[in-house]
């Protein structure tokens, strides 16, 4: 019953296709008030069963299962054999009207016009079969096409929940180390710690589930992980954060630009505590520009944890903005850039 009302809307918009084709078929008769004839009828029927032959079987069973020349075989075969029965047996009474001696020819042009009349029937079938193909070609590559983004939205959604997963522990153990270091120093930035991880664990509970969050809340939640990354830091002052442009009317997938940012915090502080990290956002109507520079410090990378994030937030951008985003990621081992533009 569910697939039945999934596919209503489906037979109603061949039901009306196929009355208007008949309408416009049969108008000049019922515009004369003319009687339609029998082979009419059987025609325009024939037409129909045998597209619905080709949509539901044919091209099913044999095309698109890789059986093209069967198919090929078939399909020529059926035309011209329903051609050939139909112009033998159920030709209409003006076709014959070379039998009539004022109307007689030589033997050579009657034989040509015999051979040319089964075109006319071959042409009368050939092409709502040759429509039926191409329509059921496009419908099966749609849902192919649609088959191939709900598997890509799927992995990507798993991946983001492995990511999120992974997320969430190693950034609170690390912001728990930081509150301890500052509580042991007795910190007067321990509760400001405190505040700014709450805001953190807050926004990855409620909001960094959701499809797609107000890039203001984004931006606050990157204000906060940075305010609290800058505590732990001996020397901050040339760790920066810097929005422009309205933020007001847009919205983006949580989490998109973290893991640049906790790269950059992870990997720009060399073994004397200097750190360098530019942080750049201007937002306009159509388009978000992001920027992240940070120095490289004493401790390099490791290939396999430190690209599984970024690996990640590529995959998203793919999948996300497609054809309406450009990354580039440059390193010359002293400074490293990201800039990524969002086309919206």
């Amino acid at each position: 019953m569910i697939l039945y009302k999934k596919n209503i809307p489906q037979i109603l918009v061949h039901l009306f296709l196929w009355c208007a084709l008949y309408g416009l078929l049969l108008y000049p008769f019922f515009s004369l008030s003319q009687p339609v004839p029998g082979g009419m009828w059987l025609k325009m029927i024939t037409a129909t069963l045998l597209f619905y032959l080709n949509y539901f079987i044919l091209v099913p069973q044999l095309l698109l299962n890789g059986r093209k020349i069967i198919y090929l075989v078939v399909s020529i075969a059926l035309i011209g054999i329903i051609s050939y029965v139909m112009h033998k047996f159920f030709r209409p009474p003006e076709m014959n009207q070379f039998a009539n001696p004022l109307h007689r020819m030589e033997p050579h042009q009657n034989d040509l016009l015999a051979f040319r009349f089964p075109l006319i029937p071959v042409v009368n079938f050939g092409v709502p079969f040759l429509f039926s193909t191409m329509l059921r070609v496009y419908v099966g590559w749609q849902k192919n096409e649609s088959l191939r983004k709900s598997i890509e939205k799927e992995k990507v959604e798993s991946e983001l929940q492995f990511f999120k997963a992974q997320l969430n522990p190693h950034f609170l153990f690390n912001s728990l180390n930081t509150i301890y270091s500052l509580s042991v120093k007795k910190s007067n930035d321990t509760s400001e710690a405190i505040i700014n991880l709450s805001e953190l664990m807050r926004y990855m509970l409620y909001e960094a589930d959701k499809g797609n969050v107000p890039i203001s809340k984004e931006i606050e939640y990157i204000r906060s992980y940075v305010a609290l990354q800058r505590l732990r830091l001996a020397n901050n002052e040339n760790v920066h954060l810097k929005v422009s442009g309205d933020d007001s009317n847009i919205k983006i997938p949580p989490l998109l630009f973290i893991s640049f940012i906790e790269n950059a915090f992870k990997y720009g502080t060399d073994y004397n505590g200097k750190t360098m990290i530019k942080i750049n956002f201007l937002i306009q109507d159509k388009s978000i520009h992001f920027n992240i520079v940070n120095s490289i410090g004493n401790q390099k990378p490791k290939t396999k944890s430190s690209g599984l994030g970024l690996e990640n937030v590529k995959n998203r951008l793919k999948y996300l903005y497609p054809n309406s985003h450009e990354l580039r990621i440059a390193d010359d081992g002293e400074i490293y850039e990201v800039d990524l533009i969002i086309n919206l």
